[in-house]
């Protein structure tokens, strides 16, 4: 039976850490990369007599993804301990919500090929974060940093409502814009702080009910993400095709072997033994509380994009590229206001020569000198026609590096444009003069020699001709 014959069944959890400088229920720091267990305390390594306290900055943050997200936020939910037993979680247990969570009903638009599509979002809850656990690949013991221990997070549960791994990965990535335009997560795969498991099944095309389920554990990466289904998404076909049962089971993805192998078999909730968490009281948020924080929510990256189509006259793609990002979607827009002119140009210089200047930095677009009101000079310059393109970019490569002012790069490079007729006509009469046969064939029709000349004229006057200028003294020296 054909691949075709199957129909792909996603949701996503997705596990993000808030920006939170302390951790949910103690004030341990949450900086990533400390030495091993030097940012814990009583409370969070589970000692006799210590009692949570729970951090308001944690709640703000979830509320604040809810909100994003479309979510109802429930004025009372309940904490609820998670019961199960690994080297990384000291209590024994994990203090989660359950079966009254902070945030439900959610939504969240995505692009297809078939065009837009709306996921839903089944609850956004808090929990903390376990320790982790470290293994010696050469069989040395194994150690446990319960740093992490604590960590504030936000488990965002998606609807099954996924049918392939490129839209799986297309919602993963506009969930993390999302997350990190509100400000409540960093969107930081490599160090775990944004992370998903999916859960994939199949079924034949036309049946209404779900088949068994698996869980793939702690991806984290979009190209993981799409590689980890696939996989999954063949073996499961292939099992139900030779007359086998898919066993519901949590299985890891070993991005090495482009694998899925299994783990553990798949916990129910009941296997959890979730009970109200008897040390902390029942989260209660006021309406008042949140309007405040929905009044204070930035625009938000769909939206942004869609601005930047309909005011700046921009194409969709370009402004998906935008707005990719908050730090440049913002850069874009203060060089815009400094220019003043076509935020189409502005646009093209953003994308093609700042974003290819700034691509391997951490920094993203910070670590330019190049700021938005020197790229509007610069864009200046190049209205006034005091340079050419090529000047432009050589100008910016300079700016971007030392943050000098765009015409003194110019004028200490050399680089203003020649735009006086004189000069350029007396380049035109030399080039015309030194290649009579590429006038004749001009002459007689074969009009792309017109580039010949062009660039002949523009190395006589050392790459700083004014293109239109001297595009017009050859067209009128040689009878066009």
């Amino acid at each position: 039976m054909a691949r075709a014959d199957w129909e792909v069944i996603v949701g996503l959890e997705v596990h993000a850490q808030l920006l939170t400088a302390s951790k949910i229920f103690c004030g341990c720091s949450t900086r990533f990369g400390a030495e091993p267990n030097s940012q814990t305390c009583p409370v969070c390594l589970a000692m006799p007599g210590s009692l949570p306290v729970l951090n308001e900055r944690v709640v703000e943050f979830a509320i604040r993804a809810g909100l994003g997200t479309g979510c109802t936020i429930n004025e009372h939910s309940i904490f609820a301990r998670k019961n199960y037993y690994y080297p990384d979680l000291p209590k024994g247990y994990q203090i989660t919500q359950y079966d009254r969570p902070l945030c439900e009903n959610g939504r969240l638009v995505i692009d297809t090929p078939d065009g837009e599509k709306t996921v839903g979002i089944t609850r956004i809850h808090l929990e903390e974060d376990a320790g982790k656990n470290t293994h010696d690949p050469a069989g040395g013991p194994s150690r446990v940093d319960l740093n992490r221990a604590g960590v504030p997070l936000i488990e965002i549960v998606g609807e099954p409502d996924l049918r392939s791994s490129e839209e799986a990965a297309e919602y993963l990535k506009a969930l993390r814009d999302v997350v990190v335009y509100l400000g409540v997560n960093d969107g930081n795969l490599e160090e775990g702080s944004f992370r998903c498991d999916a859960n994939v099944s199949v079924r034949k095309v036309g049946e209404t009910t779900l088949r068994n389920r698996v869980e793939l554990k702690n991806i984290n990466s979009f190209r993981y993400v799409r590689q980890a289904i696939d996989y999954e998404v063949g073996r499961q076909i292939g099992i139900w095709e030779e007359g086998g049962t898919v066993v519901t089971e949590t299985r890891l993805f070993d991005p090495q072997k482009g694998v899925t192998r299994a783990m553990r078999t798949k916990e129910e909730a009941k296997d959890y033994r979730y009970f109200p968490e008897p040390d902390l009281l029942p989260l209660v948020v006021s309406e008042a509380w949140i309007e405040k924080i929905r009044g204070e929510l930035p625009e938000l990256p769909r939206a942004k994009a869609a601005r930047f189509v309909s005011s700046y006259g921009l194409s969709p793609y370009d402004a998906g590229v935008l707005v990719a990002s908050m730090q440049v979607a913002d850069w874009f827009e203060e060089a815009v206001a400094a220019h003043g002119g076509s935020a189409k140009t502005v646009a093209n210089w953003v994308i093609n020569e700042i974003l290819r200047l700034v691509k391997d930095s951490r920094e993203g677009i910070a670590a330019s000198k190049a700021t938005p009101e020197k790229l509007a000079s610069l864009l200046r310059l190049l209205d006034e026609r005091r340079i050419n393109a090529a000047g432009a970019k050589a100008i910016l490569e300079e700016v971007h590096g030392t943050g000098a002012e765009p015409a003194e790069v110019m004028k200490a490079r050399g680089l203003e444009q020649v735009s006086d007729s004189g000069a350029i006509a007396a380049a035109v009469d030399k080039v015309i003069a030194a290649n009579p046969d590429q006038v004749e064939k001009y002459r007689a029709g074969k009009k792309n020699l017109l580039g010949f000349f062009m660039g002949q004229a523009m190395k006589e006057l050392k790459g700083q001709g004014d293109p239109k200028a001297v595009t017009e003294a050859i067209r009128a020296r040689l009878g066009d």
